[in-house]
């Protein structure tokens, strides 16, 4: 689904819809891309808060 973005672009998205309070449905869809790239949640999400 996010192919065409960049690991960095979809973790800069990721990190902006929580900063937002986005829709929680969108962020689980961020996070279910970001997981199926390897990506470390905790790490990013460390840099949210």
């Amino acid at each position: 689904m996010f192919i065409q973005l960049s690991d960095n672009a979809l973790i800069n998205a990721y990190q902006k819809a929580l900063q937002l309070n986005l829709e929680k449905d969108f962020i689980i869809l961020l996070e279910k891309e970001l997981k199926n790239r390897g990506v470390n949640l905790k790490e990013i999400n460390k840099k949210v808060e």
